[in-house]
């Protein structure tokens, strides 16, 4: 990869991760909120959202945006980035490695690097979403207040003690997602060569509908799959946060494997899925948008690179 496909991907991550954030957070806020140990019944998304809005106020649906803008934005060029140098650098020496491996180790690469800016945005990030307008002095006041009083309360590790979990929850979907839009868009090639008119086998770059298709079928199925892995680690961020404040929680988790027993007993296969629609909602949008508009300003900067 030469610095002005760098730049390139490095300009298309970041312009993507901006534009999909400002559309989806209010679902993540959803998925969130459906996801923690409450005691508000939610229905499903709509009634997440007519709740908050109704009890908080619209901006309530865009708690810990600030992170995201901030953190998530080179997060995103992380992500994205390494990625496409994960897999060129795999292929290159490992040139026997079938490509689905490839796929799943370069997603999972992703993910590990780009962790060390997404975990402390998104122990912020939630942090915030899950809380409600008690009037409790220990209600944080934005991101920023957020970040202080956790390295004030719990130090700079409190920011990173969710680096395993994030990791074990994140790294199989980025892994499923990238091995799914991989597949989805080598079929595309494929349908797009047997049913195209000029029949060019040279085509690397898909029409805008092929790579909405392709990211929002990957994305569905990663994020539903993992689902469970995810509730586990959101669970945990918000018993850490907790217990650094001085609140205690219901139940004490020990980790990943504990709390995902725990969710099972209480409510079975339903119980691991909680949320998972909500999951889906928030992600394949997110995902979609975040994939075509990447794909499409990759192309753009680098034409106009060039």
């Amino acid at each position: 990869m030469n610095e002005s496909s760098l730049a390139a991907n490095a300009m298309a991550s970041a312009s993507a991760g901006m534009i999909s954030r400002l559309l989806t957070h209010p679902l993540d806020t959803a998925k969130a909120r459906l996801q923690a140990p409450r005691n508000v019944p939610y229905l499903g998304i709509v009634d997440v959202l007519r709740q908050t809005t109704k009890a908080e106020g619209f901006t309530a649906l865009y708690r810990g945006f600030g992170a995201i803008v901030v953190g998530g934005t080179p997060g995103t060029m992380a992500y994205l980035c390494g990625y496409d140098y994960a897999k060129e650098k795999i292929s290159k020496t490992n040139p026997k490695l079938p490509e689905f491996a490839v796929h799943l180790c370069g997603g999972l690469l992703a993910e590990i690097f780009a962790c060390i800016i997404y975990v402390p945005v998104d122990v912020i990030k939630e942090r915030l979403q899950v809380q409600s307008n008690s009037g409790s002095s220990d209600l944080y006041k934005g991101s920023f207040d957020a970040l202080q009083k956790i390295l004030r309360q719990e130090g700079l590790g409190g920011i990173y003690k969710g680096y395993g979990a994030t990791i074990l929850s994140f790294g199989p979907y980025s892994a499923l997602y990238f091995l799914f839009y991989e597949r989805m868009k080598e079929f595309s090639r494929g349908y797009l060569q047997r049913n195209d008119v000029e029949n060019d086998e040279t085509r690397t770059e898909l029409p805008f509908q092929h790579t909405i298709m392709c990211s929002a079928t990957a994305g569905a199925a990663a994020s539903w799959i993992t689902s469970p892995l995810d509730m586990a680690k959101l669970r945990l961020q918000i018993q850490r946060g907790n217990s650094a404040r001085g609140v205690d929680s219901v139940v004490q988790h020990r980790g990943m494997t504990d709390c995902l027993s725990f969710i099972y007993k209480q409510g079975g296969i339903n119980g691991l899925f909680r949320g998972a629609g909500a999951r889906v909602a928030h992600y394949v949008p997110a995902m979609t948008i975040t994939m075509t508009f990447y794909e499409q300003f990759r192309s753009f900067y680098s034409d106009t690179w060039k």
